[in-house]
């Protein structure tokens, strides 16, 4: 019979660290700091394959799991020595989800589970602090009723805000015994009226409940998001860990708290984190109080009035400070970890490796392969490539005059401005439409992750920097501001206020996720440093990747970007972006339009200058690395005029009347312009086109190389191929206009001829193409298209749907579909090998940034990958971690 069920405390651990799969994150690490001596409350795990079984059998449990729960409870019953559901003294559990990946907030949790009319007195007596006792119990109606029985959970805050209204109360720790137990009648009336059926009362069936639910969470739509965006498979399922409560809201003497080993915003080898006094972990992660720092240090330094942890509860903390530095040795990793301190007594509830923004993750791995914690190689891979896209982007001018309307935490690093929305839906909406948002909350919730994901930044008036929204922002690499309690935000009416002043939707706001600042309008923005941990993980990771990284780029800004992020060449330069310049559109459409060679001649020779310009100025920026070339692939009715002034333009520039021109351009009108006339078909129809941008790019080159004394290697790219005779009918035109070149020039440099692979076609025939063609560059980008069968600008609507429902494991145009066009790849690979041994094999796509394809393109052996200059740190760490990667396989 399958086991489901594995033990943790009391000497007992049926699993550790290395179970991740089967008893999720936290159950795993539970079982670990379990048996490594750790104060972890008793507990057990339901594992993650019970979650497929739920699914399978309709929501429902086998009976043998029955048996396994059951004796999972006398477990905790036998360490604790109290009972589920003794009416003298209960034994009270927390169910909490764990997949094996970490979802902060995504998934459901119940706490004070046991509790009912009877246990609630026999839980005031055992504690001797009936105040408690009924806090306990309205907290676990709420949670229940919002999490198992889906009833409104505003209903339920309103409750308590109106009680401690008639009260005058402002916190809830002014609340006394008695009035929490009014609360808890109207909490109960609360549930017949939206359920129809009295609060449950039978423990067991709370407990079965509980299971069901955090189960059911799985398949959350705020789950399912979150999986989406973080590349987790949904067959994962989750596991579900029951373990006996302890109590953090039990006096003076008790409290809760989340902590990180290091600091997960920058880095800093200091603890990090909050906690709050007589408070449950939901208080503090939820951000409903904002709560006190956990050092000394911090709290001064944000000149903070409530006592630290440090200073507050002394023995505890330095007891607390002890397990960090145990725990962050036996990971050898920065830790997340929640703990509960009962009348003076730590408990660990968990630890796990800390989400961290892309700075603190550099910092972080650097620091710890530093102090020999970690090897460099480990460094590399710790560093999510995707995430160094936080580094690479500007932040706030600090010259730069701002209006700041108030200050919160700084939850979450970087700055960002946008458009002020007050609702997740909003933000996406807007988002989708072009705008930059910023999503202001009283306090997110899970629900708020597809807003928060479309936003540019995240503003909350509650919530400290462990809260719902600093983690998940941290995590998404988002700006974030939390805790500004001096704000007051009215969703329904979409202003905020503050100060006197008034933010209606649609205005303009800045946040500064670094400083916590909030300023009115839009700030000017700085060019990111990229030394320091940036420039030696880079430096480490160059030295164990095979990959060359080269970027896409035409113009010279693009160029020089791509070097100083350390593009070792380009490997894609588009000569058609270039032709979309103002001042020469018209000569392009007078080429276009012509109806013979002579017209065509007279329009490429207004273009040649402009085009060895062009040439010069990148080859001069990238001496001596090779640029890749791909000479004019323009679907034609781009380039087309349409209106009235563009026909004009062009009639005068060529000398023809605009009804001519019309007729012409009408003759010229493609059905399926992405199939048709473009590419090499144009060169062959049209061998002056190429002849001239051949001469262009040889011209410059020589120039280059006589001026700087260091040559470029051109690579002359021909496009859209798709047999052996396109390819050597237009590496004629090139060879023949070098030839001419360099006789006239009277030097000659070395150059390749070489065709891009974006036809099922020519990969197919690669072997005889290899004949001609002295390289191969594999458009992806084209190559999905035609091997799909489907158009990159049509498939968003429906691309999203066909990814959800399992077709795609992702969207192919994000990353490459390895199973259909990744074999493409590799057939050509292995037959254009097979004919020339040392055919050069890239891939120019956007793929070429994508850390997924990058692996696959280590695995299939190219030689380079090129992408857009902002991805290229991106390409050179997945880069090296496939190499790493390919060596441990």
């Amino acid at each position: 019979m399958t086991q489901y069920v594995y033990r943790f405390g009391g000497g007992v651990s049926d699993g550790g660290k290395g179970d991740k799969n089967l008893l999720g994150g936290k159950g795993a690490n539970l079982a670990e700091m379990a048996s490594i001596g750790l104060p972890v409350p008793p507990g057990f795990t339901i594992s993650t394959p019970m979650c497929a079984v739920y699914y399978d059998e309709g929501a429902a449990f086998p009976d043998s799991l029955k048996t396994e729960v059951a004796n999972g409870i006398a477990h905790i019953e036998s360490i604790t020595g109290k009972k589920f559901g003794d009416a003298t003294d209960p034994l009270l559990v927390s169910v909490r989800s764990g997949a094996r990946a970490s979802m902060p907030g995504m998934m459901d949790t119940v706490l004070n589970l046991g509790l009912n009319d009877e246990t609630v007195v026999g839980l005031a007596n055992a504690s001797g602090d009936e105040r408690f006792a009924w806090d306990s119990y309205r907290r676990f109606i709420q949670m229940y009723s919002d999490v198992v029985l889906e009833l409104d959970h505003g209903a339920f805050e309103e409750a308590l805000e109106v009680a401690k209204e008639d009260k005058g109360y402002y916190l809830d720790t002014e609340m006394s015994a008695a009035d929490w137990k009014a609360l808890v009648d109207t909490y109960k009336t609360l549930v017949v009226e939206q359920w129809d059926k009295p609060f449950p009362q039978d423990v067991h069936d709370q407990l079965w409940g509980a299971v069901g639910a955090v189960f059911g969470s799985w398949q959350s739509e705020r789950a399912k998001v979150y999986r989406r965006l973080n590349d987790i498979p949904a067959e994962w399922g989750t596991a579900v860990n029951v373990q006996a409560m302890v109590f953090g809201n039990m006096g003076e003497t008790s409290a809760t708290g989340v902590a990180f080993t290091r600091d997960p915003s920058k880095g800093d080898n200091a603890y990090y984190g909050e906690f709050l006094i007589n408070a449950q972990g939901e208080d503090v992660v939820a951000g409903i109080r904002t709560p006190q720092y956990l050092t000394k240090a911090a709290r001064e330094e944000a000149n903070a009035k409530p006592l630290s942890m440090e200073e507050a509860l002394p023995e505890v903390y330095t007891q607390l400070a002890g397990v960090f530095d145990t725990l962050e040795k036996h990971y050898r990793d920065m830790q997340d970890i929640e703990f509960t301190v009962q009348q003076g007594k730590l408990w660990m509830l968990q630890t796990r490796s800390g989400k961290r923004t892309a700075k603190a993750a550099l910092k972080i791995a650097v620091d710890m392969a530093n102090e020999g914690l970690i090897t460099r190689e480990e460094a590399i891979a710790r560093v999510d490539p995707a995430a160094l896209d936080q580094l690479l982007h500007p932040t706030l001018d600090p010259a730069a005059p701002r209006d700041v309307l108030t200050k919160g935490l700084p939850a979450s690093p970087g700055a960002a401005s946008g458009k002020v929305v007050f609702d997740a839906d909003t933000a996406e909406k807007r988002a989708a439409a072009g705008e930059a948002v910023i999503l202001v909350r009283t306090e997110t919730s899970p629900e708020d992750i597809h807003g928060m994901h479309a936003a540019r930044g995240i503003l909350t008036a509650r919530g400290g920097m462990t809260s719902h929204a600093a983690v998940v922002a941290r995590g998404m690499g988002r700006p974030c501001v939390s805790g500004a309690g001096t704000l007051s935000i009215d969703a329904k009416a979409k202003v905020m206020r503050c100060a006197g002043r008034e933010v209606n939707e649609g205005d303009i706001i800045t946040i500064d996720g670094a400083s916590g600042e909030v300023m009115i309008g839009e700030v000017p923005t700085v060019q990111p440093e990229l030394a320091g941990d940036f420039g030696t993980l880079m430096e480490w990771a160059d030295g164990v990747r095979r990959l060359k990284v080269r970027a896409n780029a035409e113009t010279p800004l693009d160029a020089r970007t791509a070097r100083e992020f350390g593009a070792e060449g380009i490997g894609l330069c588009r000569t058609e972006h270039m032709f979309f310049d103002a001042a020469r559109i018209t000569a392009v459409r007078q080429m276009i339009l012509a109806e013979d060679e002579k017209g065509r001649r007279a329009a490429l020779d207004k273009l040649l200058p402009e085009q060895r310009s062009d040439f010069i100025e990148l080859f001069e920026v990238m001496a001596g690395l090779p640029v890749t070339i791909r000479l004019l692939d323009p679907p034609l009715h781009e380039f087309l005029p349409h209106e009235e002034e563009e026909f004009a333009e062009v009639a005068a520039a060529a000398g023809v009347d605009v009804d001519y021109l019309k007729r012409r351009a009408a003759e010229l009108h493609e059905f399926n312009p992405m199939l048709g006339h473009r590419g090499c078909r144009l060169g062959v129809t049209y061998p002056e086109i190429y002849e001239m941008q051949a001469r262009a790019i040889f011209e410059a080159a020589v120039a280059v190389a006589e001026k700087s004394g260091d040559a470029p290697i051109p690579e002359v790219m021909i496009p859209l191929v798709a047999t052996r005779r396109e390819l050597e009918l237009m590496k004629n035109v090139v060879d023949q206009a070098a030839k001419a070149v360099f006789a006239d020039k009277g030097r000659e440099i070395s150059y390749f001829v070489g065709t891009m692979i974006e036809l099922p076609r020519a990969a197919l025939k690669a072997g005889e193409i290899a004949e001609v063609g002295q390289f191969f560059s594999f458009g992806t980008n084209d190559l999905t298209q035609t091997a799909l069968g489907v158009s990159r600008d049509d498939a968003a609507r429906f691309l999203g749907i066909y990814v959800d429902q399992g077709i795609y494991p992702k969207d192919p145009f994000v990353s490459l579909d390895v199973e259909g066009v990744g074999e493409l790849i590799r057939i050509a690979a292995e037959r254009g090998r097979a004919t020339r041994p040392d055919i050069k094999l890239g891939i120019c796509g956007e793929h070429g940034g994508d850390p997924a394809s990058i692996a696959f393109c280590e695995e299939v052996g190219l030689d380079y990958v090129s992408a857009s200059p902002y991805r290229v740190p991106i390409a050179r760490l997945a880069a090296a971690q496939a190499a790493l990667g390919s060596k441990a396989g």
